[in-house]
Order: C-alpha cells, then sequence, then structure tokens
C-alpha cells in the first residue's frame, strides 16, 4: 500500500465520503487483490466513482470536469484517434484560454500527454475525469459521427442546393438513416419525451426534452438538414415535397427491448423546416392513479366523480402536462367485462386491453364531433373524448353526460374553475353546462428529486418568504434541494409527477355558472369547499421531499 493511496483513503474519510470500517475493508481487500485503492472502493460500492475522482484531482492540484454537464465539441475530439483515446482513456472536449481541454482518467500520465500534444499540435489543458464518464462520452460521439461523418462532406452543401437530390434518392443513403435512427435510440434512453431539430443559420441543432426541460445533445453543419428532414417525412409518410406548410405524421418503431410510436410535426422557418418528434413509449405509460403522484384526499375527491355512472370530468392543463396519462390510468380503475368504453382520439396515445379506441381521420371525414356522434349509438357507458377543441364536440359531449354517460375528456385551461367559463364562451348554454359537468382536474407536471442525491437542509424565513410559502403555515423542519449525480446526469431530478386542483361541482357553483360568475369567484367558493389550488399541493408535496421550491416555482406561478 503506497503512501499515497493511504493518504486518498484518509481525505476520503476526512470529507464523510466513507467510513474508517469500509477504509480498513478495502485496504485489506487491496493487499488480497493487489487492484489499485480507488478501484477496490468503486467497485466495493464504498465510495461513488465521481466523488473519488473529484477527490484525486483536489489532491494532485487539477480541475475536474463532468462530461455529462459540457457540450462536447466534436471537431475537437476527432483531432485524437478513436485507438488513442480508448487506450489512454482520454477525450478532447473543446477549447478554453487558447489551448485544447482534453479530459483525461490519468492526467498524470506523461508519455499520453506528450502523445496527444505531438498528434493534435496544441498545448493542452489537461482536466480530470472518471472512467466511465470518458467512456459513455466517447460511445455517444462515435454513435453519432459514424451518421454524420458521411453527410459532412464538401459535396454535401451541392447536394442540399440541387432539388434533385433533395428527396427520395437524397435520404436513401446509409449515413443519414443511421445519424436518424441513432438519434431516436438515444432519445429513448436518455428518458427523452420529445426530440427538437433546428435548423440554424449555420448548423443543425438537435435537442432532447427530458423531464421537461430541453437539453442540447449535439450540433452538426446545417449542410445535412435536408437530408434529415427528408429522412423523417419519409418514415411518417408525409408529403416529401411540401416545404411551405406544417404537416404532421406518425412512425410506429421496434426497438429491441420495446415498441414506440413517435407524433411528427414539422414547421417552416426561415432556415428550413424544424421538426419536433413526440415520443410515445407504450410499454412505460404509468396506468395506476396512485402512482400519478396523488394525495389520498385529492384521489378521494377525483374517486367519487369518476365512480358515477353518468356525468362529464375534464382534466386540463397545458400541452404536456400530462392530461392524456391521467384520463387513461383512470380508464384502467374503470375498465371492467360488464362495461363498455369506446374513445376517440387524436392520435390514439397507447393501445389499451378490453377498451374500443378510435382513430380520429380528418381526410375521411371522421373528426371529434362525428366520431363521437357515432359512438353515442354504439351503446357505451363511458366515452372519452381526447380533446375537446370546439364548440361542437363540447356539445355533443355534454349532452351525452346528461343522457347517462360518464364522458371524459381535456381541455386547455389555466386551473379547474376556468373551464366552466370556457365551456360557456364555446357556446354551451350556462344551464347545460351546470347541469352536465361534474368535476374538473387541473393538473402540471413537476420533476421528481433524485433520491440518490437529494439533500436535507432548514430553509429560512427569507427563502421560505421566496417561496410563497403560506404564513399560517408552521415552518418546515426540513426540505430538499437538488444536488446531482451519475443517476440523473447531474440535474437532481429524475422523473416527473403530477400536481392536481380538483374541484368538485357542486350545488352553489352550479348556480353561479348560470349567473355567469367570473372564474375568481367560482374559485373563492370551490376552495371554501375543501378545494386544494395547484400551488398549495405542489407545497405539500415539497413537505414531503418529492419535490423542491424552486422546482414548484418554475412549473406554477
Amino acid at each position: 500500500m503506497t503512501t499515497e493511496a493511504r493518504h486518498l483513503g484518509t481525505v476520503l474519510v476526512q470529507n464523510g465520503l466513507m467510513s474508517r470500517e469500509q477504509l480498513d475493508r478495502a485496504m485489506e481487500a487491496q493487499r488480497q487483490s493487489g487492484l489499485p485503492l480507488g478501484r477496490v472502493l468503486v467497485d466495493e460500492g464504498y465510495v461513488q466513482e465521481t466523488d473519488l475522482v473529484k477527490t484525486l484531482a483536489h489532491q494532485i492540484g487539477m480541475d475536474y470536469i463532468d462530461l455529462d454537464e459540457v457540450q462536447i465539441d466534436p471537431a475537437a475530439a476527432a483531432l485524437l484517434p478513436e485507438a488513442l483515446a480508448s487506450r489512454y482513456l482520454a477525450l478532447p472536449v473543446g477549447y478554453q484560454d487558447g489551448k485544447l481541454v482534453v479530459a483525461m482518467a490519468d492526467p498524470a500520465n506523461v508519455l499520453a500527454l506528450d502523445d496527444i500534444r505531438h498528434i493534435t499540435g496544441a498545448q493542452l489543458l489537461p482536466k480530470v475525469a472518471t472512467r466511465s464518464g470518458i467512456m459513455a462520452a466517447a460511445s455517444r460521439l462515435t454513435s453519432l459521427s459514424e451518421g454524420v461523418g458521411s453527410l459532412t462532406s464538401p459535396d454535401a452543401e451541392d447536394a442540399e442546393k440541387d432539388e434533385g437530390l433533395d428527396g427520395i434518392d437524397a435520404v436513401d443513403e446509409a449515413p443519414v438513416v443511421k445519424l436518424v435512427n441513432t438519434v431516436i435510440n438515444r432519445a429513448v434512453a436518455e428518458r427523452a419525451s420529445d426530440i427538437h431539430i433546428e435548423p440554424g443559420d449555420k448548423d443543425l441543432r438537435i435537442r432532447f426534452r427530458i423531464d421537461g426541460v430541453l437539453k442540447e445533445v449535439m450540433t452538426t453543419p446545417r449542410s445535412i438538414t435536408s437530408a434529415v428532414v427528408s429522412r423523417l417525412k419519409i418514415m411518417a409518410d408525409i408529403n416529401i415535397a411540401e416545404k411551405r406548410i406544417p404537416q404532421d405524421g406518425r412512425i410506429s418503431l421496434k426497438l429491441p427491448d420495446k415498441s414506440i410510436d413517435l407524433r411528427v410535426a414539422t414547421l417552416p422557418s426561415i432556415w428550413g423546416e424544424k421538426v419536433v418528434l413526440r415520443i410515445l413509449d407504450k410499454s412505460s405509460v404509468v396506468l395506476d392513479l396512485t402512482d400519478l403522484g396523488f394525495l389520498p384526499d385529492t384521489l378521494e375527491r377525483f374517486a367519487h366523480s369518476y365512480n358515477k355512472p353518468y356525468g362529464a370530468i375534464l382534466v386540463t392543463g397545458p400541452t404536456g402536462s400530462g392530461k392524456s396519462t391521467t384520463l387513461y390510468a383512470t380508464l384502467n380503475v374503470l375498465n371492467r367485462p360488464e362495461v363498455n368504453i369506446i374513445t376517440v382520439e387524436d392520435p390514439v396515445e397507447y393501445r389499451l386491453g378490453g377498451i374500443n379506441q378510435v382513430q380520429v381521420n380528418k381526410k375521411a371525414g371522421l373528426t371529434f364531433a362525428s366520431a363521437l356522434r357515432s359512438i353515442l349509438r354504439s351503446d357505451p357507458d363511458i366515452a372519452l373524448v381526447g380533446e375537446i377543441r370546439d364548440g361542437e364536440t363540447a356539445k355533443i359531449a355534454i349532452e351525452a353526460a346528461l343522457t347517462g354517460h360518464l364522458v371524459l375528456s381535456t381541455l386547455h385551461t389555466n386551473d379547474a374553475p376556468s373551464s366552466v367559463g370556457r365551456l360557456i364562451e364555446m357556446g354551451i348554454e350556462p344551464y347545460l353546462v351546470a347541469s352536465a359537468l361534474d368535476c374538473v382536474l387541473a393538473q402540471r407536471l413537476v420533476r421528481r428529486l433524485c433520491t440518490r442525491c437529494k439533500a436535507a437542509y432548514v430553509p429560512t424565513q427569507e427563502e421560505l418568504a421566496l417561496g410563497r410559502w403560506p404564513e399560517n403555515w408552521p415552518a418546515p423542519a426540513q426540505l430538499y434541494k437538488a444536488v446531482g449525480c451519475v443517476a440523473c446526469a447531474s440535474t437532481g431530478y429524475r422523473g416527473r409527477f403530477a400536481l392536481h386542483e380538483v374541484m368538485s361541482v357542486s350545488e352553489e357553483i352550479q348556480r353561479m355558472a348560470v349567473e355567469h360568475k367570473p372564474s375568481d369567484e367560482i374559485k373563492r367558493v370551490a376552495i371554501s369547499q375543501g378545494m386544494r389550488e395547484l400551488f398549495e399541493d405542489g407545497l405539500k408535496k415539497v413537505e414531503l421531499g418529492s419535490t423542491s421550491l424552486e422546482e414548484l416555482k418554475r412549473v406554477v406561478i
């Protein structure tokens, strides 16, 4: 055991990263195996590799670099051949103060530094990184560069200008197919909900939305934009020649371990067509209401409504707030052999056994309104309308709720009380809204704190005031904040859950609807009758340690 190794173990114990007993066991294992102490500590799970490398970097007076947090310059990475990068566990990541920044697992390797300096012809600024971080980053770059490499030749820009190559022929080439497949596979592996492909003045930017927040994953030369967009259009059965108007389509893919659907939307911009792909992972849909973040009393209020034989239940919120998932979870509870459930959706996001699902087809004249009118002649007990978009659909849905059907649907409003006025604005008579509407559930999605790295702290009065903590609530003994680790890609959050606001439509609220009372007055009455607002529901979940005050303020005003 070297003096340096003993000193490393002592520093780790002093920093509270491991116990003295764990160090003694690791040193004994190190004597028997002959492996470096650092490797033994990580293999035995006594210390995280990131913490170990940070400590080592501090010991030798060098900077630590987290490759999950930095944007790696592909041009810089390409300066070092893959074979040498693998041998030395080194990866050029960009430039700083005119020097090439190189992430290395062993920056004390003088021979490696000399070779890298000779090959790149640049002054080096070595920084310490984890072995796993370097290998993962190199793997990502390799898989993407294999798709991009053949598309960025000098002839690529000429191909982009040649309208004859801006179609089927241009996208039948293997490189663009490989690039698109790699991007989709990586997005699924990183739990992304959306892929944004955005052409700019000089490059093509690709971003993933992970847990509701966009993250840039790569930029490529703008010359490959047409080939990538055309490839996606072909996969989605979209008109490849039409670039002047927005289009939408759908892609179904089978990955090695799951099947996914992609909703594809194109949007013309000044630099070319932007494409957004919504990833629908049919294997990951949550179909249990208890897993969606409901507090017990809120779930009880909601269950009281959906267990009724008739009436209208609306789930409201902005796009991407989990409304469809909540509706599917509710249908899963209601799905019984003696009940006939029919849905009309655009698109059908997830297939559910035992439920008759209808896909809207505007080209064939099958709209929400016409489909809903037809399914009411098919003897349904429960009808789900994917979205109430217009007055005609709203009217048929309300009439169905009044004639003995349980109708579930979604609506775009900021909170639950606003739904009453929104339906009236769509042309529904106030007395019909009052009679049919039984419950409105408003929701938002917030990121869940990573359970492996979240840190407890005692909030100050100033922090509570900034977080709009109610003055009549007792100050919490402790809250939790985001830290960041390997498991959550250093964000401090992993996964999402919903905040809920459940408004039961009482007789008093019904009278207010008939009298055209404003939504703020309806809200006051609903709160007095037990409705918990979105922000208050979020504060309860902050108290439980599920999310942070900062995340709550980001999502709910």
